[in-house]
């Protein structure tokens, strides 16, 4: 079956079904890439070993499982079968906008308490004091930076590689989002995860700049992610949230706090500061995107 029409069936089960509430698989690979980390991850190595054991801690956590896709998907109607479920566990566009909602929701009713409790699953930064205002900023930057890392990008590296794709994909940024902090802990250890992230996301991030834009306010979408894009300091997530906050003619970015420590952010987008409502936009324009894509699928599919 046509890697095309393979991502359309994928996409539609995670519409209907979601993720599995229990035994999904990243969860355990995360558990797995905790332990490994805790027994290499070393604090009386140098910055140089400590790089080097982060290579090594990559390649073995994701290796293995290239080539059990790799295997597993030669194998006909089998094949065919693990591929579909296999796009259908690495898509997670149900969950981010069940996930966004739930903040939306708990905003709508003021209780602010709930709000940051939500928004806590969405973000690595801290939430205990955020305002109404600043959580739905932090909402919508997150649906529009995870619209890449959680469908856009997926489904790109399985069109073009396949289950071995989708598989390097998810896995390199799931320890990206593990590992991929400039902490003392994950300075060197996480250079790896982080410098695959990126290269990985460098093709697909562009093109979910460029779907935000087509979907959105064009002009001002591509205005910002020409003048804004390199800004900050993620060179794939800067394009992605610029070129979406100014398809929804917002302003996003500006100071956060992380792991206790103030950030001056640049600003991104150019508009009015996101409210609650704007959560629910963000989600609708991921949604229109997905449906962008799967349409351009079909099209190509009947054509080869």
């Amino acid at each position: 079956m046509s890697p095309l029409l393979t991502s359309v069936i994928g996409v539609i089960l995670d519409r209907i079904y979601g993720e599995p509430n229990r035994w999904h698989p990243l969860v355990g690979f995360g558990q797995l890439a905790g332990q490994l980390e805790a027994r290499l991850n070393k604090e009386h190595c140098d910055s140089g070993e400590l790089k080097v054991r982060g290579v090594i801690s990559v390649v073995l956590l994701i290796l293995p499982f290239i080539l059990i896709a790799y295997w597993i998907s030669s194998f006909g109607l089998i094949g065919v079968l693990f591929d579909i479920v296999l796009v259908y566990l690495a898509i997670g566009s149900r969950s981010l906008q069940q996930h966004a909602m739930r903040v939306y929701d708990a905003l709508s009713s003021h209780d602010i308490n709930q709000a940051r409790s939500h928004i806590a699953m969405l973000v690595s930064r801290d939430t205990s004091a955020l305002t109404e205002k600043e959580i739905a900023k932090a909402t919508v930057e997150s649906v529009l930076e995870n619209g890449c890392d959680a469908v856009f990008g997926a489904l790109f590296w399985f069109v073009v590689a396949g289950a071995p794709g989708i598989i390097l994909y998810r896995l390199a940024n799931t320890l990206d989002a593990m590992w991929g902090y400039k902490t003392s802990r994950f300075h060197s250890f996480g250079w790896a995860a982080a410098r695959l992230d990126d290269v990985l996301n460098y093709v697909p991030a562009r093109l979910t700049a460029l779907t935000y834009s087509l979907l959105g306010k064009y002009k001002n979408a591509i205005s910002c992610w020409k003048s804004q894009g390199n800004l900050w300091k993620s060179p794939n997530a800067g394009p992605v949230m610029a070129a979406g906050a100014g398809a929804l003619d917002l302003q996003i970015g500006g100071e956060a706090s992380y792991h206790g420590e103030l950030q001056q952010r640049p600003v991104l987008g150019r508009g009015s500061e996101p409210v609650a409502d704007d959560i629910a936009r963000a989600t609708r324009l991921v949604r229109r995107g997905i449906y962008l894509w799967l349409a351009i699928f079909v099209i190509l599919w009947s054509l080869v």
